[in-house]
């Protein structure tokens, strides 16, 4: 059954108006300084208590940190392949619709990435190599969210088979699924940073989603 374009359009402004609520939120509602340095972070009781509960486990944030390497890896094979399409096909506007809108997806990631490297929101639970970082969003959360589940409606558009395109999904689906939580559990962010990514990329992907059906490559 094919959906209108509109409603992914309608719920791709719902998941952004939570990512902007809740950035407001984090940034006024019981802002205490718990962070390392003194650092202030906003939900203070609730990431607290949560950052006690898992803990600290670099080793986690080692393979999570490694493991992002793979949505990197998907996003350079389509970039690779536009290229490749648009050096056979002599025009750029001749390269698939999906893969040009993909370009634009990526580079509005990216941006959201450098925008909240700049204005810091919170800083990490803990000191990278004693260096005080950006938390908020979590970066890796919002790679992985954005990258994998655009891969996964790639490669569903581009491999025939049924059994291998299930397969490739579900794995997508487990491997995103154990990024997000295995960065919560390593301690590197706090919880309020998980939840601010998963709002922004379900936005950007939901708004993603309405372009590609519009291009007319998604039911």
């Amino acid at each position: 059954m094919k959906t209108h374009p509109k409603r992914k359009l309608y719920l791709s402004l719902v998941w952004l108006a939570a990512f902007l609520l809740w950035t407001a939120m984090v940034s006024r509602v019981d802002v205490q300084a718990i962070g390392p340095l003194g650092s202030a972070v906003g939900f203070a009781s609730l990431n607290r208590l949560v950052h006690d509960l898992t803990g600290v486990h670099l080793f986690l944030y080692t393979v999570t940190d490694w493991l992002s390497l793979i949505p990197f890896g998907f996003a350079i094979g389509f970039a690779v392949l536009g290229l490749v399409q648009w050096c056979r096909r002599k025009r750029l506007l001749r390269v698939d619709r999906s893969i040009l809108l993909l370009g634009g997806y990526y580079a509005v990631v990216m941006a959201v990435y450098l925008f909240f490297e700049r204005y810091v929101i919170n800083y990490r639970p803990i000191l990278i190599d004693g260096v005080l970082e950006a938390s908020y969003p979590s970066s890796t959360t919002l790679l992985v969210m954005c990258v994998m589940p655009t891969a996964a409606l790639q490669l569903r558009d581009r491999i025939q088979r049924i059994d291998c395109r299930r397969w490739i999904c579900g794995t997508i689906i487990a491997f995103t699924a154990f990024m997000v939580v295995g960065r919560l559990l390593s301690g590197v962010h706090w919880l309020t940073d998980i939840v601010g990514s998963v709002f922004l990329s379900g936005g950007l992907f939901s708004l993603y989603r309405a372009g590609l059906q519009m291009c007319g490559k998604e039911q």
